[in-house]
């Protein structure tokens, strides 16, 4: 399973959505900070929407583990945030559950108060560690994906 997981960073870092979500099971719940939960073709979308509004995204991938029903990774993603134009350096923290040889279950975490107060700056160091920071963030992130999804 460590190569899978391995496979679908490498995917990623070549911009491959496709390739990315052969990795991924039809059963697929996704969740981060940003989104929330996603589940299925949603979840897959949302790496579509992300890789076609590409900006200039460098990945790293490293400390892969795994065995038969888990698996972990470390990723770090440099990129500019479209809405600022600020750049962002995003370590996140991912762990994943395999089924029929697939991932089914995918779950980045990475502190939304610091990828925040560099997206989005002054406001993003203000209000970034709140509650409805984290609410608004996912309510704007799937309305995006939504209209993504509707194109």
């Amino acid at each position: 399973m460590k190569d899978l997981i391995e496979e679908f960073y490498i995917a990623f870092q070549a911009k491959d959505a496709e390739r990315m979500i052969a990795c991924y099971h039809d059963e697929i719940v996704f969740k981060d900070p940003a989104f929330g939960t996603l589940k299925g073709e949603r979840a897959k979308n949302m790496w579509r929407m992300l890789l076609k509004n590409d900006t200039g995204l460098k990945l790293e991938f490293s400390n892969v583990e795994a065995g038969e029903q888990t698996g972990k990774a470390h990723w770090e993603a440099n990129y500019i945030f479209s809405q600022t134009g600020r750049t962002v350096l995003n370590k996140i923290d991912a762990t994943f559950e395999f089924k029929d040889g697939k991932i089914v279950k995918h779950t980045d975490e990475f502190n939304l108060h610091t990828w925040a107060k560099q997206a989005l700056g002054f406001k993003g160091a203000l209000f970034g560690g709140m509650p409805f920071f984290k609410k608004q963030l996912n309510s704007k992130t799937n309305h995006l994906l939504t209209k993504f999804e509707g194109q």
